[in-house]
């Protein structure tokens, strides 16, 4: 049994301004309109044989990645953790579940924002995986190098083990451009994908012997686990394992590792040059990720917008990415720097080092039109039957006015009907709620008003979602 654990987290810090810490990598749409999350989730179901992924998240991204797949026919499992400690407590944790299906489950790790585009290379490498990890081999998928890389690490090749895997000799982690270069002469040194096969079992047994005290740990909080129909939602003392990769921990001590070299292609999409190399160019080199784009006389310059229209003339090596509140111009030479941006962000408490302006939300979104002192409009739509929490503002008062569908509000200790072009007034301090009772999308406009308007102003009663404290 073939078991995919899709780890799906990390903030994308060198895609800002379309990764964001509310709407990561993952969800980003690159080459035929999927997210990332949504090719790699088809390429597990293709490579099991329809058996559930397991999608290993934060608890904050649940909602978002289940209505990212709502449309696949088979639904994955979710393993929630209140924060990130790296792949290695991630792993004992998805280890432990598989074990509970399967005694002799096998797992296939794939990070959720890798790109692969030839797949059928990619599903021969994973059955050529699965028979060597049913020998209670360690497989890494390394990829064959094609440029002196220096942002990514790589694993040393040894003998044959099989006739398409070899032992590792060693791992090196993101060597110098001259290191690099040496080591594709030599051929015998492939990129590290960070995907892994084994069985349940055998990692365990890995974490035992080298990390004994993670895995003791894991036993413990997975004993602690919550769980629900689709979901398993780890507790806060998860936060209290070791913050440590799987490389670390077991990979780089364990002797009974292969490395099979995939002859398929593969791109971690870690920054905009990365993406650039997805999409195909045009005669000069230029990419563009839409049709709102005009490219004049640029060479190898990539151009992405979503609303507006964007025009470059006479670029040579840029980067151009436009969002509705941020834009980014880059040498792209200069793409593994735009993690500074986020920093800065972070550092200033400006909200763009988190979200867009248009902000997903369990139950529907919302778009900020305008603020300024003292006040914020809002567009908000609510998906059909959802409801927003039983919710009271200290500083803020609130009016709606519904623009289409129909609307249920508990105002206060009244429960009211709106309809198109009606309004109702929300007294900073009154308990409201709004559901939406109809069969379509419901959009309102919100008018905010008070002394303080943050996302923070907020006391939630009741809510569906499970957030209310």
């Amino acid at each position: 049994m073939l078991i995919p654990v899709i780890l799906s987290g990390g903030a994308g810090t060198r895609l800002w301004p379309v990764s964001r810490e509310a709407y990561p990598k993952p969800f980003m749409r690159i080459g035929d309109g999927k997210s990332l999350l949504t090719q790699t989730h088809e390429r597990a179901l293709a490579v099991s044989g329809n058996t559930a992924p397991l999608i290993v998240t934060n608890r904050d991204y649940y909602f978002l990645s289940r209505d990212e797949l709502a449309s696949q026919d088979v639904k994955a499992q979710y393993l929630l953790e209140p924060s990130g400690r790296n792949t290695a407590p991630a792993i004992a944790l998805a280890a432990l579940w598989a074990h509970q299906q399967a005694r002799d489950a096998c797992m296939l790790v794939m990070p959720a924002d890798h790109l692969i585009k030839d797949t059928p290379s990619f599903y021969t490498a994973v059955k050529h995986a699965q028979a060597l990890a049913q020998d209670n081999f360690l497989v890494l998928f390394g990829v064959k190098p094609k440029a002196p890389e220096t942002g990514f690490g790589y694993i040393e090749m040894a003998d044959p083990v099989s006739q398409h895997a070899c032992f590792v000799e060693r791992f090196v982690e993101k060597p110098d451009a001259e290191t690099a270069a040496r080591y594709l002469a030599q051929g015998n040194y492939v990129w590290n994908s960070g995907m892994f096969c084994f069985k349940a079992s055998t990692i365990l047994a890995a974490f035992e012997t080298f990390n004994p005290a993670l895995l003791e740990g894991a036993r413990r909080v997975w004993e602690q686990t919550r769980k629900e129909a689709d979901k398993m939602e780890l507790p806060a003392s998860f936060g209290d394992l070791e913050n440590i990769s799987i490389d670390y921990a077991v990979m780089e001590k364990a002797k009974n590792i292969a490395v099979i070299p995939g002859d398929f292609d593969w791109s971690d999409i870690g920054a905009w040059n990365a993406v650039a190399e997805a999409i195909p160019a045009d005669e000069a080199g230029n990419t563009t990720d839409s049709g709102q784009t005009i490219v004049i006389d640029s060479r190898n310059t990539h151009v992405q917008t979503k609303d507006r229209l964007v025009a470059v003339i006479g670029l040579d090596n840029i980067l151009v990415v436009d969002t509705p509140d941020a834009l980014l111009v880059a040498d792209k030479s200069k793409s593994q720097e735009v993690r500074q941006v986020v920093s800065r962000l972070k550092a200033s408490g400006h909200e763009a080092h988190k979200t867009h302006r248009t902000v997903q939300r369990p139950w529907g979104t919302y778009t900020v039109l305008e603020e300024g002192e003292g006040f914020k409009i809002k567009r908000i739509v609510v998906k059909p039957k959802a409801s927003l929490s039983l919710q009271m503002h200290h500083h803020r008062s609130e009016h709606w006015v519904v623009v289409s569908g129909t609307a249920e509000v508990v105002n206060g200790e009244q429960t009211i009907a709106l309809e198109q072009n009606q309004s109702t007034y929300i007294p900073a301090g009154n308990k409201h709620r709004l559901t939406n009772t109809g069969e379509n999308e419901l959009a309102l406009i919100e008018v905010q008003c008070g002394s303080y308007l943050g996302e923070d102003d907020i006391v939630r009663f009741e809510d569906i979602y499970g957030r209310a404290k």
